[in-house]
């Protein structure tokens, strides 16, 4: 996805300019890190990631944090994205990770 791209999903919207997250017409407030969470997670939908390489990937490798802080805050992006809402677009999957589901990630 390009910089500053609008990505419209089939629930949301996510505008990378902007840093604005919206599902079903409704505007939802993310952390930074959620925010950078959920981009990463929406670069390819359906793709298991371990705790590992999300924390490489949003955070980076430079810095030292617990795999488990990546719990927390895939807690509070579904907190987020599912406040109205019956479908949890994050899917766990044991022993592998995480993965933002097929149909949530694909565009308009």
């Amino acid at each position: 996805m390009e910089k500053g791209a609008i990505r419209r999903l089939s629930l949301d919207e996510l505008d990378r300019e902007k840093k604005r997250v919206s599902r079903g017409g409704r505007g939802i407030d993310l952390g930074p890190t959620e925010y950078r969470l959920l981009e990463y997670l929406m670069e390819r939908p359906g793709r298991v990631f371990s705790r590992d390489q999300l924390l490489d990937g949003v955070w980076g490798r430079e810095v030292y944090i617990d795999e488990r802080t990546v719990d927390v805050h895939i807690g509070r992006l579904r907190k987020a994205l599912n406040r109205g809402h019956a479908s949890d677009p994050i899917r766990t999957v044991r022993g592998a990770g995480y993965a933002l589901n097929d149909h949530f990630g694909k565009a308009k």
